[in-house]
């Protein structure tokens, strides 16, 4: 699937929402790869990994940092919970609310995952050095925040 090929039409070469969707395919696919043997998907990466840098957290908290939906965050927040990655108790000042905490096996699966991203990042920007992966990054960062 080489959008970009020369011998692609110039119209979808130049069209940046359809070269971003190509490189977005690409990506998940070296994500998804990377992940394949853990047992952990996306959802659980990014719910780890919100932990990890922010501490515990409420479930409607993590939502709103990664974007999941509240349906999603606790069918994952459930999965990651029976692998023994987080815990999740009630709120002492709302007990209808859970607050989840991560394990220290749910840190050591983040460093594994952590280090499996990685070589996926590496995978998918193999063709730029540090400076053009920093500034891909600034953009598509930009792009989003509007």
């Amino acid at each position: 699937m080489e959008i970009s090929r020369e011998d692609a039409p110039a119209k979808l070469r130049a069209l940046p929402t359809r070269l971003v969707d190509q490189v977005a395919l690409v990506a998940n696919r070296a994500t998804e790869r990377a992940l394949h043997d853990t047992g952990s998907r996306r959802y659980h990466y990014a719910l780890l990994a919100a932990l990890g840098e922010f501490g515990a957290s409420s479930q409607a908290e993590l939502g709103r940092r990664t974007r999941i939906d509240r349906s999603d965050i606790v069918a994952t927040v459930t999965e990651l919970a029976d692998r023994g990655f987080v815990r999740r108790s009630p709120d002492t000042g709302d007990r209808r609310r859970k607050i989840v905490t991560i394990t220290d096996a749910g840190t050591a699966h983040l460093a594994e995952l952590d280090e499996r991203l990685a070589g996926a990042q590496d995978e998918l920007l193999a063709g730029l050095d540090a400076a053009e992966r920093a500034e891909l990054v600034r953009l598509l960062t930009r792009i989003l925040d509007r």
